[in-house]
């Protein structure tokens, strides 16, 4: 098991490092790499998640493959072998954790679909009835299912929180017609993950998609799709509304630093082995019913 907190590769060309992934650019093509970083409460853990960055990788691998049927996306490859010859030295450690895509330009706006009552949208409904100003129906518990999908896209935000938007300022900010697409093409991502996520005994509570116009101006899926760190994922068997529910995403980190009075201000604090083994048992657990189901 090794981990790869950054990756240095001083023969291509680093575009930008993220909260997770390291890209660098070729000239139609962008190198995607999911490093072991992890995040909370939007700062970067200066302890890497062993073996994270691969099953993210494989997870979004997974799901580009499998969606094209519903809308085009910018994955090429996962095999070093098939990268450009520059990348051969470094062979090994892109091994697992990477994919070369197209290059593209992405829309500025993140397409979130919910299913089910939970996190803010929970917050925002105890208080008025609504999710994203969308009206609901009253009476709703806590993780409570929604009667149908609901998209509430929000900002793309380069530092600090993506905050919430409306329908309408959506399409303010990409078209009317570019944002019907765009939701659209998010909720048959969603359900049709859903339903197959079912399967597996697994709830897609929410998830987040992203997308981008590749060369000819077609709509084209990017980043990555339905993985813990861009989905809430629930174990069926022990769903209950109302109740905790039995999750796969980084809630055992968030849940450690909350019961340590962490100020949620760089620097982040160590993290023991004891959470940083639960937090990757809890990453592998959701690769093994999603890719190997």
């Amino acid at each position: 098991m090794n981990t790869i907190f950054q990756t240095n590769f001083p023969e291509l060309q680093l575009k930008q490092r993220g909260k997770v992934r390291d890209v660098y650019e070729f000239e139609d093509y962008l190198l995607f790499i999911a490093t072991d970083r992890i995040s909370a409460f939007d700062v970067i853990m200066d302890t890497p998640i062993p073996d994270k960055g691969k099953i993210l990788s494989g997870i979004s691998a997974f799901w580009f493959k499998n969606t094209k049927h519903i809308v085009a996306n910018h994955f090429i490859t996962n095999e070093p072998d098939e990268y450009p010859e520059i990348c051969a030295k470094y062979k090994d450690e892109l091994a697992g954790r990477s994919m070369l895509v197209k290059k593209c330009k992405p829309f500025p706006v993140e397409c979130i679909v919910r299913g089910y009552v939970a996190g803010s949208g929970w917050k925002e409904y105890k208080k008025q009835g609504t999710i994203c100003s969308i009206q609901l129906p009253s009476g709703l518990l806590e993780f409570s299912e929604l009667p149908e999908p609901i998209f509430t896209p929000s900002t793309k935000a380069e530092t600090g929180h993506d905050e919430n938007i409306g329908f309408a300022e959506a399409a303010s900010l990409v078209g009317s017609e570019t944002a019907e697409k765009l939701r659209d093409y998010s909720i048959q991502l969603y359900k049709f993950g859903a339903e197959y996520l079912k399967k597996n005994d697994l709830i897609l509570a929410d998830t987040k998609f992203e997308f981008g116009l590749n060369e000819n101006n077609e709509i084209i899926l990017i980043d990555e799709v339905m993985t813990p760190d861009s989905s809430r994922f629930w174990l069926k068997e022990y769903y209950e509304p109302g109740k905790s529910q039995y999750n796969f995403d980084k809630q055992v980190l968030r849940d450690y630093l909350e019961s340590i009075g962490w100020n949620k201000m760089p620097p982040p604090p160590p993290l023991p082995e004891d959470i940083l083994k639960k937090t990757s048992e809890k990453y592998l657990e959701a690769y093994n019913r999603i890719v190997k189901a």
